[in-house]
């Protein structure tokens, strides 16, 4: 049995119009015919439109991404996230977390000042950035020369790992076997005497998205830390704290987020790493 998807019209295609920042669709009626041995039977007929739920409501991207604001914001916004560089922990292979004994290595800063240059010819009305060291010292060479000072928030912490912090890999593995596998394998359930770090995450996430996005300006810059990153990633395309793990965020990787008005976001560019391997200056 063979089945095709025919519209009873070929005149009704996309119309994008500026109103309200959302695309309009006309919206063409369908029909759905099956046909075996000869024989043909229409299974359903239909309007794909803003209630309709086939396309899991996204259709015309009127319910493709959900506000991070709930409120109009004064201008369109664009947000480039960062991660922080290399630090000795992250060299060493040791869970890291909230701690702030984890500095930047050489090589760290040499991937800040990377960071700095691929960024040098992108106007930023502010940066933002987590007061953890190792997050701090980044952010402070990549916005050295800069006018405005930079804005140190609590919400971009990294996430606290409790007794995991400080230890290697491969010790938390032996030691704490349960919470070191669920950590790295399902993190969204990982929890230690009923709190969930992740849960957490997620909270400070949506603040940190409305303080950054409800400041004065138009182009900000946010370094911080892996687990932070995803999280924010994550809520601003709509995903919750099971896919936490489905992308990676490299040290110095730069992803960018547009936001229209209504505090809606659509990703650029994720984990931009050219300018850890060239001298590429990004222009967006």
């Amino acid at each position: 049995m063979s089945c095709t998807l025919i519209t009873l019209t070929t005149t009704h295609l996309p119309l994008f119009t500026c109103i309200a920042h959302k695309p309009q669709f006309y919206t063409p009626p369908f029909q759905i015919h099956c046909s075996s041995s000869g024989s043909e039977l229409t299974l359903t007929t239909g309007t794909v439109g803003n209630n309709d739920s086939v396309t899991g409501g996204a259709y015309d991207f009127s319910r493709a991404t959900t506000s991070l604001t709930q409120k109009l914001l004064s201008s369109p916004k664009k947000v480039t996230l960062v991660r922080h560089g290399l630090s000795t922990w992250n060299d060493e292979k040791r869970c890291q977390g909230s701690s702030n004994l984890s500095v930047l290595t050489e090589m760290g800063i040499m991937q800040a000042e990377k960071c700095k240059k691929a960024l040098v010819d992108i106007h930023f009305d502010q940066c933002f950035s987590s007061p953890i060291s190792r997050a701090k010292s980044t952010a402070e060479i990549l916005w050295s020369e800069r006018e405005e000072p930079v804005i140190y928030l609590d919400t971009l912490k990294e996430a606290h790992l409790f007794h995991l912090e400080g230890m290697k890999n491969v010790e938390a593995r032996k030691i704490y076997p349960n919470d070191f596998i669920t950590w790295r394998e399902d993190p969204s359930n990982f929890n230690v005497n009923g709190v969930y770090p992740l849960r957490e995450v997620w909270k400070a996430a949506s603040v940190a998205w409305k303080e950054i996005l409800f400041t004065p300006g138009g182009n900000f810059l946010v370094v911080t830390h892996k687990s932070i990153l995803r999280a924010l990633i994550c809520m601003a395309l709509g995903l919750g704290p099971e896919r936490f793990r489905a992308f990676e965020v490299n040290n110095g990787g730069i992803s960018v987020f547009k936001f229209n008005v209504e505090g809606e976001a659509m990703l650029q560019s994720l984990n931009m790493t050219a300018h850890m391997y060239t001298d590429h200056t990004y222009i967006y």
